[in-house]
């Protein structure tokens, strides 16, 4: 590891790690990835060794990086759009994926839980739609990416792992598409990461 390089503990399919690797390619951040398997030995993120560093074994990144290095910005100027961007992120980043999470899939009976995760999709989606029509322009919150946007596309990517339908949100979809062509959204993906198993790598 480099000195002063910033280490992303990461595990290619966690939306939350897809995040902040969506934020730190963003702002042309370099870092060096640790994989933490989420799943393998009963999940290693509760290890002594990882718990260690982070006791809450989750991770809250994006914020520091946007007050730490502020460009290219990722919280709009304009505080009602910048409000509108807190109220999406935190939608889908504190009441659509913890719900669908595996820590809370595993306290589901193991034949329930696609439909349990599929409803919690569903739900958080229903407004997520209703919201986006009024804030949307090219992305979630007018033109810019912000990170409204960090949390819808890997929301999105769940959502088709749980083979939620998403016809019923085509402003969901259509944002979608649009960001998954970009740059930091394609070399971010859980297909290109380190730890990805080779059947699921593009």
């Amino acid at each position: 590891m480099q000195a002063g390089k910033p280490i992303l503990y990461s595990y290619f399919r966690s939306s939350c790690s897809w995040r902040v690797r969506i934020a730190l390619a963003l702002k042309g951040i370099d870092y060096e990835t640790v994989p933490i398997n989420l799943i393998k030995d009963g999940g290693q993120q509760f290890s002594k060794d990882f718990q260690a560093l982070n006791p809450m074994k989750q991770l809250a990144i994006i914020e520091y990086l946007e007050e730490t290095r502020p460009t290219p910005r990722l919280l709009p100027q304009d505080p009602k759009k910048r409000a509108s961007v807190r109220m999406i992120s935190d939608l889908i980043a504190g009441g659509i994926q913890p719900l669908q999470n595996l820590s809370v899939l595993k306290q589901v009976e193991e034949e329930f839980q696609l439909t349990w995760a599929q409803n919690a999709i569903i739900s958080g989606f229903n407004a997520l739609e209703q919201i986006l029509q009024s804030t949307a322009g090219t992305y979630c919150v007018g033109d810019e990416v912000t990170m409204a946007d960090l949390c819808l596309v890997p929301q999105v990517a769940n959502a088709e792992r749980f083979k939620v339908d998403c016809t019923p949100y085509p402003t969901i979809s259509s944002i979608n598409k649009r960001l998954l062509v970009l740059e930091a959204f394609q070399v971010t993906h859980p297909c290109r990461q380190p730890d990805t198993p080779t059947e699921l790598r593009a």
